[in-house]
This record gives C-alpha cells, sequence and structure tokens, in this order.
C-alpha cells in the first residue's frame, strides 16, 4: 500500500488545528488582505478547499464545474470549514480505495490555467495536491503570526505524537477532520 492514506489523515488533522485557530480571529483580520497569493486567510483558505475539489473530481472522474483558483466557493467561515471539513474525509476515503496500480496509471484533465489537456501520474498528483495544500497552509500561519496570534505546529512529527499514527501504511485510525 502507500503513505496517501496516511497523508490524507495528516492533511484533516492539519486543517483542523488550523481552522481552530482561525476561528478565533475577529472577522477584520480574517478577511483583511495581508498579501498572500489569494489576498486574505479566507481567500486562501478558500483557495485550499477549491483545489481540493478540482483534484478530488479529477481522479474520480467527475466534473468539478470551477473556472477560477480564485473563485470563492464559501463567503462564511463557518460553512468554509465544513466544507473543507466534508473534502478531507472524501480525500481520505478515496486514497483509502486507490490500489497501486491505480496509483500508477496516467490521469488525463483539463488544464485550468491556459488551455488544453495535461497528463500526469495519479500519485504525482497526489503528491502535488498534498504539498499545495501544505504550501497555502505555510501562508495562513504567516499570515496568523503577523496578526499577533501563535499558530498551532503542524508538522507530522506533532501528528504522530497527539495521533499515535505512523507513516505505516498498515497504521488506520480514523481521525474527525477539520
Amino acid at each position: 500500500m502507500t503513505h496517501f492514506p496516511f497523508m490524507a489523515r495528516f492533511n484533516a488533522w492539519a486543517n483542523a488545528r488550523l481552522y481552530a485557530c482561525v476561528a478565533e480571529l475577529p472577522e477584520d483580520e480574517y478577511r483583511r488582505d495581508c498579501g498572500l497569493f489569494f489576498k486574505s486567510i479566507h481567500g486562501t483558505l478558500n483557495h485550499i478547499l477549491l483545489v481540493d475539489r478540482v483534484w478530488t473530481r479529477r481522479i474520480e472522474a467527475m466534473d468539478h464545474g470551477l473556472s477560477a483558483l480564485d473563485q470563492i466557493l464559501y463567503g462564511d467561515f463557518a460553512e468554509l470549514r465544513k466544507a473543507q471539513r466534508d473534502e478531507n474525509a472524501r480525500l481520505i476515503e478515496l486514497t483509502g480505495s486507490l490500489t497501486a496500480q491505480e496509483l500508477a496509471r496516467p490521469l488525463r484533465y483539463r488544464r485550468m490555467i491556459e488551455t488544453g489537456m495535461e497528463e500526469a501520474r495519479l500519485d504525482h498528483v497526489l503528491l502535488t495536491l498534498f504539498n499545495h495544500q501544505t504550501h497555502h497552509r505555510g501562508q495562513v500561519t504567516a499570515a496568523l503570526t503577523q496578526a499577533g496570534v501563535t499558530p498551532p505546529p503542524l508538522d507530522v512529527g506533532f501528528y504522530t505524537e497527539e495521533t499515535g499514527q505512523s507513516g505505516d501504511p498498515g497504521s488506520v485510525k480514523a481521525q474527525e477532520g477539520a
């Protein structure tokens, strides 16, 4: 088996911790343009969810129905948080169902930036998805620090210590999610 189910559970844990911290922010700070790629903490969290949906729907051979990487899916923090929690659960289920043979298959999809078709191995797509989430969670933690808030530690080591899980593909302990 692979480490992708572990990474999906870790991702849900990291998102849950980050959303709990962000929930403590005043609304104006949450929506302030702090110079992130997607301007605010809200815009960045929204973008993480949007890209998660793009990739999971592509993997499932479904139309994601999204038109832009900065498209706002949910204007309300509570709705965004719930949608991310649901998407985390979907990703955990999806990664747990993929076989090694499926992970090695090419995934063909239509690009959102520029035009045309692209192709990548499914396991590389999942690496891209998890790397993308980590990248933008890092931006949010930097914005929290600038706002005078101490962000939670989001490293894998803290996850394994807190949950008792390891990267061993045989280790499966359910996670609550974001």
